[in-house]
């Protein structure tokens, strides 16, 4: 089962990741995007970060994008799936803090991101060989 419980982490990490940059890229529709566009996505970040200048948003929205595609190919094709989830698990539990600290707690319990910090953390302990 544990193989099963491994694939089913991957996948449904890697592609809420692939999602997320999708939705920030335009590929969803206006109907259930959450940006729907690059630039509403750097806005959304300056807010998270606003002690950041507009060079450091922009930068931030750049690495936080390349590093979810990065961390979703890593998932999906299972290179270095221990390390991948770690970073995965870090990665959100920063976004977690910098919205708790901006807009509140209650949209980190709303988009589950705790949950998904804890399914990476999770993967982690699991692909271990």
């Amino acid at each position: 089962m544990k193989k099963y419980y491994v694939l089913g982490l991957r996948f449904t990490i890697a592609i809420s990741y692939l999602s997320a940059v999708a939705d920030r890229l335009g590929f969803w529709s206006k109907e259930v995007s959450a940006w729907g566009n690059w630039d509403s996505f750097v806005s959304y970040t300056k807010l998270l970060n606003p002690f950041l200048n507009d060079f450091l948003v922009v930068f931030t929205a750049y690495t936080v994008t390349i590093l979810e595609v990065v961390l979703a190919i890593a998932l999906i094709i299972g290179i270095k799936t221990s390390l991948a989830s770690k970073v995965s698990g870090f990665l959100l539990i920063t976004f977690a803090l910098a919205m708790s600290i901006s807009t509140g707690i209650k949209g980190v319990l709303d988009y589950s991101v705790l949950t998904a910090a804890a399914g990476s953390f999770a993967l982690a302990e699991l692909s271990k060989k």
